[in-house]
């Protein structure tokens, strides 16, 4: 089908008459000759995706050779060395599920950082943007604090309890948010400003009494993926693949919500409907990565700015790309973090924070000197 099929299918679907429909038909003028660019990115990022996890799982305190990657894998690599069967259960056993985890962490902070700039039509919202690391960080000081000791199928008292403030503050947030029967995003904005610094009020008021465990604390808080194992995997893979699809499924609509609200409800877009799912995608994929990887920054940020610029504002190019970078991104983040001062592991959040302050300097920078 060409062009005008499309435009025309697409069109028919939210109405194609008055301003609204030729802004639409315009919109999709646009993202339909970017088209080619962006599958060529898409390919190029998940490439990228593939060489950091190869380049992740050898790298370590002791290096491990692609072959034995590729044997633990099952996958035709020659006969075994005498070192094959030790380094397979390295790969298996410690780095896979950490560079795995790492991996749905950064996809879904850029996934969900990409989300809540297209809801809140910012390019400076991030995935804490609603107060959830601030609800994840509270869960997770209390659990430290009180040396609770739990564990549900393999997974300790410090993520679960981060998981349930992360939770918690969503579900407040968006109460607070409620305007009658809709959701009023500005209002849903100063809620979670307001709750996530009061939560970030007793987090800080605990540090101060944490005496012996303020190590614990502010490494947690500084974000990292030490201690990860399958568990925490199995843990994060089902969340992500909801938050995801509540998000993927509603590409089209966050496109037409570009376009401002009331534009979107003329061209039949059930707007209230949309934005709770889109908000509830992204605020579970951001509860998620906080609670089993601690606070990284920037990375929801960064990502999704720059692919917008490099891409354009397509949403089936942004979500999907987003999601890609920012897996490559913090694996190679953590790769940095394990290795950089090796046997000293430094915090995933810092590598981020020194590496993507100055460079999104240099992009605002960059942008300005655009005529």
């Amino acid at each position: 089908m060409g062009l005008a099929g499309r435009e025309a299918g697409r069109l028919r679907a939210y109405g194609s008459g008055g301003p609204a429909g030729s802004a639409a038909k315009t919109v999709f003028a646009a993202l339909e000759s970017r088209r080619w660019k962006t599958r060529v990115l898409k390919a190029a990022l998940l490439a990228l995706l593939l060489v950091a996890i190869g380049i992740a799982v050898c790298l370590g305190a002791a290096n491990v050779p692609l072959a034995d990657l590729f044997r633990a894998l099952g996958l035709p690599a020659g006969p075994d060395t005498p070192d094959s069967l030790l380094n397979q259960r390295i790969i298996l056993e410690l780095r896979l599920p950490r560079v795995l985890l790492a991996a749905l962490v950064g996809a879904s902070l850029a996934l969900a950082g990409a989300t809540f700039q297209a809801l809140f039509r910012n390019p400076m919202a991030d995935p804490y943007v609603i107060g959830v690391s601030s609800g994840a960080s509270l869960g997770a000081t209390v659990a430290m604090l009180l040396a609770v000791d739990l564990r549900f199928f393999g997974i300790g008292a410090v993520p679960l309890f981060a998981f349930v403030g992360a939770v918690g503050t969503v579900l407040l947030v968006s109460r607070l948010g409620r305007v009658g029967a809709s959701v009023s995003l500005s209002t849903l904005l100063l809620a979670g400003i307001a709750v996530g610094s009061f939560f970030s009020a007793i987090v800080s008021l605990l540090v101060y009494f944490a005496g012996d465990r303020l190590h614990q604390v502010i490494f947690w808080l500084m974000g990292g993926f030490d201690g990860a194992n399958w568990p925490y995997v199995r843990l994060a893979l089902p969340y992500f693949v909801l938050g995801t699809a509540a998000i993927l499924v509603h590409t089209r609509e966050l496109n037409i919500l570009l376009l401002g609200e009331e534009t979107a409800g003329q061209l039949g877009v059930d707007v209230e409907r949309a934005k709770r799912w889109l908000l509830s995608g992204a605020a579970l994929l951001t509860a998620t990565a906080v609670s089993t990887s601690g606070v990284i920054g920037f990375v929801g940020l960064i990502v999704p700015h720059v692919l917008r610029m490099l891409g354009g504002p397509d949403h089936g190019f942004l979500l999907p790309a987003s999601a890609l970078a920012g897996a490559a991104l913090m694996v190679a983040a953590d790769t940095l973090a394990r290795t950089l001062i090796a046997p000293t592991e430094l915090p995933v959040g810092l590598i981020t924070a020194l590496s993507g302050g100055p460079f999104f300097i240099y992009i605002l920078r960059s942008r300005q000197r655009i005529p």
